[in-house]
């Protein structure tokens, strides 16, 4: 229980973040909504760019992926930076590309071409992170909105302080409610009353949902500071759990007169190491050095999307030069590995996802009922500052 000098410093600092961050805490909430079903809506907008002329009736195969990088090959594409397969039976293969300005590459942007698994036809493309409402554009600008405010690297340094902020905020509401040790204080703490007083259901509903609320809303902000500002996080957890540093994965020198693995090569070589596993991207070489990146997802992995195992590849050899595997991974790993199927839901499944849709609408509730609190006592303390002026002038009279 805190009392005196210190609640009220506590009380003024929820105060404060409250009232200066509210409407962007907002936004995170509503945009989140929007983007937990991001790729589901975004097909359902543009099933003429992300939907596949016909279900495919088998797992994607090397010699699949061979033929789209070969279908790629010519101008006006190339080979891509990263490869992403098809994660369901109408799903595209989709393509990333630098965009390329007067000044080199512009940053925040790629382009996006997608490839029909069936056909091998190219189905269309899209910038990924120019802003814009078209039917193509909404989901990937409500993305960039809810992540980087559609300001790129800064825009992504602002959500993440605000990630931060929203966790102080919330554990000092935490501090700030806890009741007197006492059946009825507690009791009285978890209740959401009337009693014919609207001032009163506000105040109720903003302390005890707010409690309520805290242990998801804490999830929710951490998990969004790491997934923005990682280099500020990691560091805190790895000073209480393992955390794996970070390693640069190097291609041997290439033969003389040798060429890269070719994209069936090196699935093949990923599938052999990981054979239960679906591959789900591929990055390619980028200069002389560089090795393949393989992303996989093990079955029962948390991350129900792309999967979280990540596998370095030599670009000449196809040996194995590195591996991170979530289903053996050090306790701080298996921490950061959990934020972001935590912080989209998608670790729980349909349900969570459901659930941590519904939560989006947490921040507008504990915004409103904030204000309302605020302004409130506001005009009480302006109404007593003027009986007081009042008192004292009838006094000097």
């Amino acid at each position: 229980m805190v009392t005196g000098r210190l609640r009220v410093v506590l009380v003024k600092l929820h105060l404060y973040i409250g009232l200066s961050l509210g409407l962007l805490f907002v936004l995170m909430g509503l945009t989140g909504m929007a983007i937990a079903w991001r790729e589901e809506l975004d097909a359902w907008l543009n099933p003429d760019l992300l939907v596949a002329s016909a279900p495919m009736v088998e797992a994607v195969s090397p010699a699949t992926v061979q033929a789209v990088t070969e279908r790629l090959a010519a101008p006006p594409y190339g080979k891509p930076n990263l490869l992403m397969l098809p994660n369901h039976a109408d799903g595209v293969f989709i393509a990333w590309y630098p965009v390329k300005g007067p000044d080199g590459v512009v940053p925040g942007r790629s382009r996006q071409v997608m490839v029909d698994p069936v056909t091998l036809d190219v189905k269309g493309e899209r910038v990924w992170g120019e802003a814009g409402v078209s039917r193509r554009l909404l989901l990937p600008t409500l993305f960039h909105l809810h992540r980087y405010l559609l300001s790129g690297d800064t825009g992504k340094t602002i959500t993440g302080v605000a990630g931060m902020l929203l966790l102080l905020t919330t554990l000092v509401g935490m501090v700030v409610w806890w009741p007197k040790m006492k059946l009825r204080s507690v009791v009285q703490a978890f209740r959401i009353t009337h009693g014919g007083s609207w001032s009163r259901f506000n105040y109720s509903l903003h302390r005890a949902g707010g409690i309520l609320a805290a242990p998801v809303l804490a999830i929710i902000a951490f998990s969004g500071w790491y997934l923005n500002l990682p280099k500020w996080v990691t560091p805190i957890v790895a000073g209480v759990m393992t955390v794996t540093p970070p390693a640069k994965h190097v291609s041997a020198p290439a033969p003389a007169g040798a060429r890269p693995l070719s994209a069936a090569q090196i699935m093949a070589a990923a599938q052999a190491q990981y054979p239960d596993a679906q591959v789900t991207r591929i990055s390619f070489p980028r200069k002389p050095g560089d090795a393949f990146e393989v992303r996989l997802r093990q079955p029962d992995e948390v991350r129900k999307d792309s999967g979280a195992t990540r596998l370095w590849l030599d670009a000449w050899t196809g040996q194995r030069l590195g591996a991170r595997d979530p289903h053996d991974a050090p306790a701080g790993d298996t921490l950061l590995n959990w934020l972001f199927p935590l912080h989209t839901g998608e670790a729980f499944g349909l349900p969570g996802r459901l659930f941590i849709t519904l939560f989006g609408l947490a921040p507008l509730t504990f915004a409103v009922t904030g204000v309302l609190i605020w302004w409130k006592r506001r005009r009480g303390h302006q109404r007593h500052v003027i009986k007081t002026a009042q008192r004292s002038s009838m006094r000097g009279a």
